[in-house]
């Protein structure tokens, strides 16, 4: 049985730090972040201080706890969006929103990809195997078409699910991505040991030599005489 990789463990202080960044990152692409946490701060500091003259000083430190966790939610729901605005266009976007997703995911970022920056991720979780193609929709999908037939090789019975990213007609927005997959992951299709006997058939699926297709080069041809003198020298 595969071990389950530890997450290192993130001191207070670089927590600290990390909150503070996003705090910033945020502050710079949303100008209702700042008064949306001065509200969430006031209010409750404010019935805080009504609380506490009513009723006593016990109810200071419970104003305190729910003004910070009304930060921490506008925070939270603020950076989501600056993030998504500031990632939407780019390539391989997907690939970096997936890498951040909690839960028992394994994403192979653009395991199919043109020189136009047109991709295919991989993604194994609880609802099976996942494609999500990013770039031009229809150099996408034929992306998509190869990496399935690919596949059907070795995912067995795992369902297999394909989107591609985008804000067209029949296409997954980015925005829309993550939420899409937490739903989708309700879905248990796979156990957590499916998931990884999965992962190791598509590592050992990806590390296989792939012989191009045609003619061989002829600077990449043996010599005249070579597998004759090779049948030689098994005799």
């Amino acid at each position: 049985m595969a071990k389950a990789q530890q997450q290192e463990k993130v001191g207070f202080r670089t927590r600290l730090k990390q909150i503070g960044m996003v705090f910033s990152f945020t502050a710079k692409r949303d100008k209702w972040f700042v008064p949306l946490v001065f509200a969430a701060t006031a209010l409750p500091l404010a019935l805080t201080v009504v609380a506490v003259i009513a009723w006593g000083w016990p109810w200071a430190p419970i104003g305190v706890m729910v003004a910070l966790l009304g930060v921490l939610i506008v925070l939270n729901l603020r950076s989501n969006a600056a993030l998504m605005n500031e990632a939407e266009g780019k390539p391989g976007a997907a690939a970096q929103i997936l890498q951040t997703m909690r839960g028992n995911w394994r994403v192979r970022p653009a395991i199919s990809s043109t020189t136009q920056f047109d991709m295919v991720h991989l993604v194994i979780g609880r609802p099976g195997v996942i494609l999500l193609g990013e770039g031009n929709p229809q150099r996408v999908r034929v992306l998509i078409g190869q990496e399935k037939r690919r596949l059907a090789k070795v995912i067995g019975s795992a369902p297999l699910y394909d989107y591609v990213i985008g804000n067209g007609e029949g296409e997954l927005p980015l925005r829309k991505m993550r939420m899409t997959l937490v739903r989708l992951s309700r879905e248990r299709n796979l156990t957590g040991k499916d998931i990884n006997a999965l992962d190791r058939r598509l590592t050992a699926l990806s590390a296989r030599p792939q012989l191009p297709k045609g003619a061989i080069p002829k600077n990449l041809r043996p010599p005249k005489g070579a597998f004759r003198a090779m049948r030689g020298i098994r005799r």
